[in-house]
């Protein structure tokens, strides 16, 4: 199995194919395992990695790191560990948070990014937030079971929130601190001065506002917004034919420059 050791921690990853690089982010406590439709529809034609972040998957669960200054450090060494060009990184929920940063502190290193479902200032706009890490301290399986199904929209198989919260309590605990640096995260004011294409797909149904993702995209030089109707949370896995044909339509703006 393919492992890289970055800022002493190890890191699970997949790469195939050949051509552009494409660098796949998971959500909060899942894998790369969930970027499983997209592989086949992107394999043929670009080289694609999937990660395991820290605490998550197969990667290693360090007590240390666990915020957006550690995923974002092991990312960017991993893609040097990997001679990765230039790759457009495509994240969703608050991996869409880490591709996003990527691109405003690392504009030489990634050719864009795509943001799924980002979480972005969201949570500093939903007083239950606040409440989350407690409850996963006291009942992590019993939050965990009753808050991911919501994820979803309605036509989504009961199987995938299943698999999903398996998921989640197979992760390390250690990244709930993720949550801390959520509560403030806002990365509105530096997105006018992106020097990379930037673009969001959000499902129309997710428990995170599309507004959201409009908002930021009007922050956002040349961005457009792709809504995928009928999904929740994770278009990818929910609508994966209408997520993989909007996520090729903006890697061809991101390659050519213009909005798609």
């Amino acid at each position: 199995m393919p492992y890289a050791n970055v800022n002493g921690t190890t890191l699970y990853y997949e790469d195939e194919g050949t051509g552009p690089a494409l660098l796949f982010l998971h959500g909060w406590g899942t894998s790369g395992r969930v970027w499983g439709a997209q592989l086949p529809a992107f394999v043929e034609d670009h080289r694609v990695v999937t990660v395991d972040w820290r605490g998550c998957g197969r990667s290693d669960r360090p007590a240390a790191g666990n915020d957006i200054d550690g995923v974002v450090g092991d990312v960017v060494a991993l893609i040097g560990a990997l001679g990765l060009d230039r790759p457009v990184v495509v994240g969703s929920s608050i991996g869409a948070v880490f591709a996003l940063e990527l691109a405003l502190r690392h504009p030489g290193l990634v050719g864009g990014a795509v943001s799924v479902d980002g979480s972005a200032h969201w949570p500093t706009l939903d007083p239950s937030s606040s409440d989350l890490v407690g409850e996963l301290r006291e009942d992590r399986a019993g939050t965990v079971a009753g808050w991911v199904p919501g994820w979803f929209g309605p036509d989504a198989p009961p199987a995938l929130a299943d698999w999903t919260v398996r998921q989640i309590l197979d992760s390390g605990v250690f990244i709930d601190r993720q949550f801390d640096r959520a509560l403030a995260y806002d990365p509105r004011p530096a997105l006018p001065e992106l020097r990379v294409p930037v673009h969001y797909v959000h499902g129309e149904l997710s428990h995170i506002p599309v507004a959201i993702s409009r908002e930021c995209a009007a922050l956002t030089p040349g961005a457009e917004v792709r809504v995928i109707a009928g999904s929740g949370h994770m278009p990818h896995q929910e609508r994966p034919a209408a997520f993989n044909a909007a996520l090729r339509d903006l890697l061809t703006a991101i390659r050519v420059g213009v909005p798609a």
